[in-house]
């Protein structure tokens, strides 16, 4: 397995794997619309005009496991940060460590870039993924998060 960025240039058929792949954690709410969408938004995501990436974890020619990413600036520490927008690992390849081997390669991009922090959410009740991110030294902070879609 290898886990890379994915480049600026990338293809129509990785774009493809990458969104078929967040098709899946989406069920309750993909159709072939919310698809072309999630193409959209993932070739926008990996355009020169905005801060956002992808990185993916690869096995045999499949996307296995993906991580998509904004930098923003984080005002209290003084400098950028990586907001982790979506993490995903197909459901199969599950508990073989890819969600960790991608968390690791964020963190060595955030080190890479400069970043101050690298900050994300999860589920209240997701003990799984908060085993994951507090072995890896993340930490808990108290945020509510509200959205106003336009």
């Amino acid at each position: 397995m290898v886990v890379y960025d994915v480049p600026a240039h990338a293809g129509q058929e990785l774009i493809t794997k990458i969104a078929t792949l967040f098709a899946q954690q989406r069920t309750h709410t993909t159709n072939e619309d919310r698809f072309v969408q999630l193409l959209q938004g993932i070739t926008y995501a990996l355009s020169e005009d905005t801060a956002a990436g992808i990185i993916v974890a690869e096995q045999d020619g499949d996307i296995v496991g993906a991580a998509f990413y904004n930098i923003g600036v984080q005002l209290q520490l003084g400098g950028r940060y990586l907001w982790l927008n979506d993490l995903y690992v197909q459901e199969e390849e599950r508990n073989q460590g890819i969600a960790r081997k991608i968390l690791l390669h964020l963190i060595h991009h955030a080190e890479r870039e400069g970043m101050v922090s690298i900050e994300l959410e999860t589920g209240v009740n997701n003990s799984v993924t908060k085993y994951l991110y507090n072995s890896l030294d993340f930490h808990d902070i108290v945020s509510q998060r509200y959205r106003f879609n336009l």
